[in-house]
């Protein structure tokens, strides 16, 4: 499996941006997919995810205002981002696993620069 993410920039607090995490080769064998983000000096972070059986997750900080979804056809996963605030800021990165775990990733993409400016 690979995954590329894009669609990160440079934006203004409260504005919005979509990621996109397009995968490929076995896609068919992934049970759970995330969003991590890793500001500097901060340790990486969950901050959404979904499992083929149905769950899914937001991070608290980012609940109403962050989106996880999911275009099958497209094999692609997407981080819809509003109202956007500085802490959002860092390196957005997606991840699969074969289980149904957040916590127990298997397939790393590179990452998206996300910046805020006040």
């Amino acid at each position: 499996v690979q995954l590329q993410a894009s669609g990160g920039g440079l934006v203004q607090a409260g504005d919005s941006l979509r990621l996109s995490c397009v995968a490929s080769g076995n896609v068919a064998s992934i049970r759970t997919m995330t969003w991590h983000r890793q500001a500097p000096g901060k340790r990486r972070e969950l901050v959404a995810g979904f499992t083929t059986n149905g769950s899914t997750y937001i991070r608290d900080s980012a609940k109403g205002r962050f989106t996880i979804s999911r275009d099958v056809s497209k094999r692609t996963m997407y981080l819809q981002m509003n109202n956007l605030k500085t802490e959002d800021a860092g390196v957005y990165t997606c991840a699969a696993a074969l289980i149904p775990t957040y916590y127990d990733m298997t397939y790393w993409g590179e990452g998206t620069l996300v910046t805020v400016s006040s």
